[in-house]
């Protein structure tokens, strides 16, 4: 935790000062949210939860333009928790999501393109079994588990300052698990361990043969959508659609991710914001609350009020 986020405060201080040069070619923005809600109840007839949820985001805008050139970097960070009755904090939103494009204009609306993509997760996340006190919480993620970092060439179509397609069509990509007890079981789409076999034929977990494999290379497809505008006065409608098909295996099972945020302005220091992502990835199972284990669509929202403060520069 401590090393990430030193390597982000580096990243955003040496940011600031490539972006306070008298050189007036760079342009920075950006935005910082402490969000919260709450719910008590005291001899309350109809019943109910205490209930509070608090959650940070930062976003950071870099970008450079100047001749045919042009570099943009994109850095969003969130985390939250919430705490329901009688139980411990729970995360609520984790998310570290680093993206860097450099362009040289081919034509007014097209450029030649580098993409650059990292995102992963600050803390440890878990299934919670509150019905069965005998499993209790279930590790499913870590920092660094999953990671994923994208590179590839391709073209950028920008017919707007505010939208944005891009298309790479050999994009090299990497999943890291670099959680050993995640790895050995295979999850997010890595080889797992590999274990003897009891006198059944079954594997036995207590004896493991080789370790899960912490990373896995990926070389496909990739697809991205971009806008980002103020739609009405004070609403600002940020969306983003990511699309990757791994020509390796199986590339008809193509990996979604569709992020959404609306930020409604309230006054320089009161926002409400509204956030909807969409993830679908075949080499994540997810189990559903009957207990049947696949791949599935994963649906995550946010809607939250607190306080916030936008900053601008050159």
């Amino acid at each position: 935790m401590t090393k990430i986020l030193l390597f982000f405060t580096g990243l955003l201080l040496t940011s600031v000062v490539i972006a306070q040069d008298a050189d007036t070619s760079w342009k920075r923005r950006g935005d910082i949210s402490l969000m919260f809600s709450q719910t008590s109840f005291t001899n309350w007839a109809p019943g109910g939860e205490n209930n509070i949820t608090m959650n940070g985001i930062f976003n950071y805008y870099a970008g450079y333009i100047k001749g045919k050139a042009k570099w943009e970097t994109m850095l969003g960070l969130a985390y939250g928790q919430t705490k329901t009755g009688v139980q411990d904090y729970r995360k609520s939103e984790d998310k570290i999501d680093l993206q860097s494009i450099y362009g040289y204009q081919a034509s007014e609306v097209w450029y030649y393109s580098a993409n650059f993509n990292f995102k992963t997760q600050f803390a440890e996340g878990y299934n919670y079994h509150d019905g069965d006190p005998t499993i209790g919480k279930v590790k499913i993620s870590n920092f660094l588990a999953p990671a994923y970092i994208s590179i590839g060439p391709g073209m950028e179509y920008r017919p707007k300052e505010y939208l944005s397609f891009y298309f790479s069509p050999a994009t090299a990509k990497w999943i890291i698990v670099n959680d050993q007890d995640l790895a050995d079981a295979g999850s997010f789409g890595v080889e797992g361990a590999t274990y003897e076999a009891d006198s059944l034929g079954n594997p036995d977990l207590t004896k493991k043969l080789t370790d899960g494999e912490k990373s896995k290379f990926e070389m496909g497809a990739y697809f991205r959508f971009l806008f980002v505008k103020d739609i009405v006065k004070n609403v600002n409608l940020s969306t983003k659609l990511e699309l990757f098909s791994d020509y390796l295996k199986d590339p008809q099972n193509v990996d979604v991710n569709w992020d959404t945020m609306i930020n409604m302005k309230v006054n320089d220091w009161i926002s409400a914001n509204f956030g909807l992502q969409m993830v679908y990835d075949h080499d994540t199972p997810v189990m559903d609350k009957d207990g049947n284990i696949g791949p599935r669509t994963q649906i995550k929202q946010l809607l939250s009020v607190g306080l916030s403060y936008k900053f601008a520069g050159k």
